[in-house]
């Protein structure tokens, strides 16, 4: 048994939507949220520059003694992940990628869209998936554009985002698209919208929360991590911007965990 936290790493608020299926299949587990703000949104970044900001992530976790990482956060896992794993070999990190496989083994239309980050979708991890898992299925590849600096503002429900997504969803209307893979942790806060705009389309929406929630369950038996059945979690929470970021990482996670 092992009580201490697990760490969960995001360019800003995204990674909250993967905290969520944390704390719904891992009750007992404390959680430990690093939401950088500062250099937020990644997407389009250098390599170089986003795998600087996750190192820089990982060891402020490690610092605060965290027993896991999960990467919570599609571009920061695409950059760096491998290198992660190689500097902290010591301890489980959980990275994200676009549910490439789930959306190819399951679509009927044998066309399925992706929408993710610029930096994503251009990613050889992504590259090396949809090549994988693709070779008989056409792939669409979509930026979400604007969406991770409107789910930064708290905007998802505003005219704005709404307008957003319109403009991002209505052109894979209609186009034999059956699968829709949400490739960004920031994307299942306008999923509401979202499946608006899809509805009676034979259009699923497919993100990958819920899996990694599994993958690090999984990985607590193996390496006996779990917290203890009568463990009291805590929730923490930092930023590399600004104790007002920080206050609002905060509420936003409690308001998410009050309707859990």
């Amino acid at each position: 048994m092992d009580n201490r936290a697990i760490g969960v790493y995001d360019s800003g608020f995204g990674g909250l939507s993967v905290w969520q299926e944390l704390c719904r299949r891992l009750p007992n587990e404390s959680l430990l949220y690093l939401g950088d703000g500062k250099n937020c949104p990644y997407g389009g970044r250098s390599k170089q520059e986003i795998t600087a900001f996750a190192f820089d992530a990982v060891e402020r976790l490690v610092r605060e003694g965290v027993k896991m990482v999960v990467v919570g956060c599609n571009t920061a896992t695409t950059a760096a992940v491998s290198a992660l794993r190689e500097r902290w070999s010591d301890i489980p990190i959980v990275g994200l990628e676009p549910a490439v496989k789930p959306a190819c083994l399951t679509t009927r239309s044998r066309r399925i869209a992706v929408l993710a980050t610029e930096h994503s979708l251009r990613s050889d991890m992504f590259l090396d998936t949809a090549r994988r898992y693709a070779s008989d299925v056409e792939v669409v590849k979509v930026v979400g554009e604007g969406f991770v600096e409107i789910v930064e503002r708290g905007l998802e429900d505003s005219p704005e985002g709404r307008e957003a997504v319109r403009k991002v969803i209505e052109p894979l209307l209609g186009t034999g698209v059956d699968r829709l893979v949400l490739g960004c942790t920031h994307y299942p806060f306008l999923r509401h919208h979202i499946e608006a705009l899809v509805e009676g389309y034979g259009i699923e929406v497919v993100d990958s929360g819920e899996a990694v929630a599994r993958r690090v369950e999984w990985l607590l038996e193996r390496y006996d991590i779990a917290a203890a059945k009568d463990n009291k979690p805590t929730y923490r929470f930092l930023t590399f911007a600004d104790e007002e970021y920080r206050q609002r990482l905060e509420e936003r996670a409690m308001a998410i965990k009050s309707r859990l």
